[in-house]
């Protein structure tokens, strides 16, 4: 069970502990663990890649590939140290092997082409996450709702901008996976990406088939691993709200962190962003109308003011394409990332939980072995009484036969104290107890009883039952559940140090990848925004020029006698303008 100790890609000398030191009372849960997956090795050295978010679907990190045993060409392909790209090329609706027609992602991994639905990416994720209960699995875009479905109802499926959004966020789960340092090397991954391969096979197939229902009474480095499924069925299955006697200090921090994280992108960040987007939206359908008036009023003038009215025309034109190209990317660079980050804090949310029922379930295996010694020693106890009281009655037995034939020195009436028991021993007519009789013969059951009767039989049955006969049963099986319970113990120890030491690098490998994600987010949000500025400058610069060919008109009113110039404090002229503009 400690193979898995030896390849850790996260861990270094220092925190190395060896499984040697583990024993079934003495593991120490704090200590980082490792997990069993053999992967490509993290280098310090090597440079940075990055993309702009989210082709690559994150912020590549620093990695070189030292791998060499590849399981099948995707494996290859994926490790051969290039900076590779999973691409969603297409969306195209078919009915293959179903009744109803569906729409199929097209996707492109060097030179392998799949076909795949969105159930099946559901099912990938899901596979995934029973495979690795202590990874953070990247999320895929959320189902539509019910609303969608009342709303739209036939149309639902084909909805363009729908489709398109899956489209950008599939490539960006896949992408994720594609860059990740453990889950890159799953052959459940690969094989999705191969076009020559059945999903429902893989699906029917190891390791995926040898999946147990509850990832808790599995080993959290390897759930299909099937030698230990006996210890690993005596371990409780606490719930997530389960308090903990002694809960550790960085996994509440990590809890406390993601809580406020969670709260902070679903609730204010997400808010403002689609109220963003919706008033962007608007402003965009308002210039669109307004383009159009200005250009459809300018065809009724002439000269200088019709060419200034079509220029004036096509700049509020020009800032309703700009701005639905704004809405448009910042839907794609920002407003879906940001999505996508809140279903990350669900996500790390139910690892945390997961990892706090391991601690539960180690701490509830201590106190039921703990239980079961008491039991053990009150029985025990009990065994040793009774073989006292055995042998004291045993000796009076013997005592109690000799009594009878022992010569006698004088009357009959005298020998009576004459054969008192010099060690002490106690009468034998007082010690002496007739053997027990056994179950009561006229108690059986008979058939065609009533309830009543039945119950009456079950509790005389129990009262029948030999104590000694039950006390040995017991204590037999008290020690096999202590035994059971004991390698339990350790399993559960085990299983908690590494979920510890691997969620937490884990979490650690996604904070960098987070805030390299979200710098891409601000950077792009910064670059929409200025390049939506420099478009409408050119177009509104270019309407001025126009405006101001438009001659003064020449029934102008000539200034009014308030408008003259008046002399000011130094002999100079002043007028209304200059009054107004402070000067």
């Amino acid at each position: 069970m400690d193979n898995f100790e030896e390849e850790n890609p996260f861990e270094t000398d220092i925190d190395r502990v060896s499984s040697e030191t583990s024993s079934t009372s003495k593991v120490n849960i704090s200590a980082p663990s490792s997990p069993r997956h053999p992967v490509r090795v993290l280098s310090p050295t090597s440079p940075t890649l990055s993309r702009p978010f989210p082709s690559s679907g994150t912020n590549r990190h620093p990695q070189t590939t030292y791998k060499s045993d590849f399981c099948c060409g995707r494996d290859q392909w994926l490790h051969s140290g290039e900076d590779l790209e999973i691409l969603i090329t297409d969306a195209q609706k078919t009915s293959l092997n179903s009744n109803t027609p569906y729409i199929t992602y097209i996707i492109r991994a060097g030179n392998a082409e799949a076909r795949h639905r969105y159930s099946e990416f559901e099912s990938l994720r899901s596979s995934l996450v029973k495979l690795y209960p202590t990874i953070i699995i990247p999320p895929i875009p959320s189902k539509q709702t019910i609303g969608d479905y009342a709303t739209k109802q036939a149309k639902a499926k084909e909805d363009a901008a729908m489709i398109a959004r899956r489209k950008r966020m599939l490539q960006t789960f896949l992408n994720r996976i594609a860059r990740h340092p453990i889950l890159s090397n799953e052959h459940v991954f690969h094989r999705f990406l191969d076009g020559e391969v059945s999903w429902t096979e893989v699906l029917h197939s190891p390791p995926l088939s040898l999946l147990p229902k509850n990832t808790l009474k599995a080993p959290s480095h390897n759930p299909t691993d099937q030698s230990a499924a006996s210890a690993y069925a005596a371990l409780p299955n606490p719930s997530a709200t389960h308090p903990l006697r002694n809960p550790d200090q960085r996994s509440v921090d990590s809890e406390i962190f993601t809580n406020k994280f969670a709260n902070h992108l679903s609730g204010p960040m997400e808010k403002v962003t689609r109220r963003t987007l919706k008033r962007w939206s608007e402003n965009a359908q308002d210039y669109s109308e307004l383009g159009a008036a200005f250009n459809g009023y300018s065809l009724n003038e002439s000269g200088a003011l019709a060419a200034a009215m079509e220029k004036t025309g096509q700049a509020v034109d020009t800032t309703y394409m700009s701005t639905t190209r704004l809405l448009q990317e910042l839907e794609q660079n920002f407003s879906e990332p940001l999505h996508e980050y809140a279903q990350f804090a669900v996500i790390i949310k139910k690892l945390l939980s997961y990892r706090h029922q391991k601690h539960v379930q180690y701490e509830m295996t201590q106190d039921a072995l703990e239980h079961k010694r008491e039991m053990l020693e009150e029985y025990e106890k009990s065994e040793r009484e009774a073989k006292r009281l055995d042998e004291a009655l045993s000796k009076g037995r013997v005592n109690g036969l000799r009594s009878p034939g022992s010569p006698a020195e004088g009357e009959e009436g005298q020998s009576q104290p004459q054969n008192q028991p010099q060690d002490g021993a106690e009468e034998p007519g007082s010690v002496y107890l007739p053997p027990h009789p056994g179950p009561n013969p006229y108690k059986r059951r008979a058939p065609g009883m009533g309830f009543l009767n039945a119950l009456s039989y079950t509790l005389h049955g129990m009262m029948d039952v030999d104590p000694e006969t039950a006390r040995r049963s017991g204590i037999s099986k008290t020690r096999e559940t202590i035994s059971q319970l004991e390698d339990a113990l350790h399993l559960s120890a085990q299983d908690l140090k590494y979920s510890s030491s691997t969620i937490q690098a884990d979490l650690d490998r996604f904070q960098r990848q987070k805030v390299a994600d979200l710098r891409e987010m601000t950077i792009s949000m910064a670059r929409i925004h200025r390049d939506w500025c420099k478009k409408n400058l050119e177009a509104w610069q270019a309407a001025k020029k126009e405006i101001e060919k438009i001659p003064d008109h020449p029934n102008k009113r000539p200034p009014s006698p308030e408008a003259r110039p008046v002399p000011g404090p130094l002999g100079l002229r002043r007028d209304s303008t200059a009054t107004v503009n402070g000067r």
